[in-house]
């Protein structure tokens, strides 16, 4: 049997790219065949290096260069968490607590998707983005984010305490014991500090919600993704720091996605 990389012979070599990502278990075998041979430029001996890349498991993302979320398209740099469209209706919420000249700071941004998405959505609107990997920061940055490295929302600008009417965040959630349980090529090539949320998972959880309550202006909005049952763990934690109206959103699947608050003492 020859080398079956090889045997793409053609920069348009659909039935191939397709047939090789079928065999390997790729669910979206067509979708991302047509994609690659797109990216490709017309040049087989590109195309043949990135389908040899993805049959390793690299993230599509880091292949092509970008991802589309919520109909844009992200520029993701190799190393950087992609964005999952699971964290499309967190974006869409978001967007629809952010006045049209409001604050918004979108923490552990990674490349930046729901910053950019408020950011074109809301042009008069200061959107902020933050990471502690630097890698991610030099991708939001190159999306054309205002985007600063540090924990959390230490590396900010000064004077947002009380302002900020958003914040907004895929942060690290999944308890340490359950890393094992993700897809295996997700730590082959992305780092489980996009991941770990600690013992329970709400390590990082917890502090964002308290420091949101000092940055987030009275009737601001806090939204977090979240998942099993965390749910219960951080709503006690929102109640305790002072807010309101928190509402856990459920998937189509019935699991928990995310939750989403008020900061009392304002209007929604």
């Amino acid at each position: 049997m020859g080398d079956p990389i090889a045997d793409v012979a053609d920069h348009d070599d659909l039935e191939t790219v397709f047939a090789q990502l079928s065999r390997a278990g790729f669910v979206a075998a067509a979708e991302e065949a047509a994609e690659l041979i797109a990216c490709s430029g017309g040049s087989a001996e590109l195309l043949r290096a990135m389908l040899a890349r993805r049959l390793t498991g690299e993230p599509l993302a880091w292949i092509t260069g970008n991802v589309l979320f919520c109909g844009l398209e992200i520029h993701v740099d190799v190393g950087v968490y992609v964005p999952r469209w699971q964290s499309e209706p967190l974006a869409r919420r978001a967007l629809e607590r952010l006045p049209e000249t409001g604050v918004a700071v979108d923490v552990c941004t990674g490349a930046g998707a729901i910053a950019k998405v408020l950011a074109l959505n809301r042009l008069r609107a200061r959107v902020l983005a933050c990471d502690v990997d630097e890698r991610a920061v030099a991708c939001a940055t190159a999306n054309g984010l205002e985007a600063y490295r540090g924990d959390l929302f230490a590396s900010l600008p000064p004077g947002l305490e009380g302002k900020l009417d958003v914040v907004v965040g895929v942060v690290p959630y999944v308890p340490h014991p359950a890393l094992g349980l993700l897809a295996h090529d997700t730590f082959v090539f992305e780092s489980p500090l996009a991941y770990d949320g600690g013992p329970e998972g709400t390590d990082v959880l917890l502090r964002v919600v308290t420091d949101s309550s000092h940055l987030l202006r009275r009737g601001g909005a806090l939204l977090l993704e979240l998942g099993g049952d965390q749910a219960t763990v951080i709503e006690s934690a929102l109640v305790t720091v002072g807010f309101v109206d928190v509402r856990a959103h459920i998937d189509e699947d019935g699991d928990l996605r995310s939750i989403e608050a008020t900061l009392a003492g304002g209007t929604c």
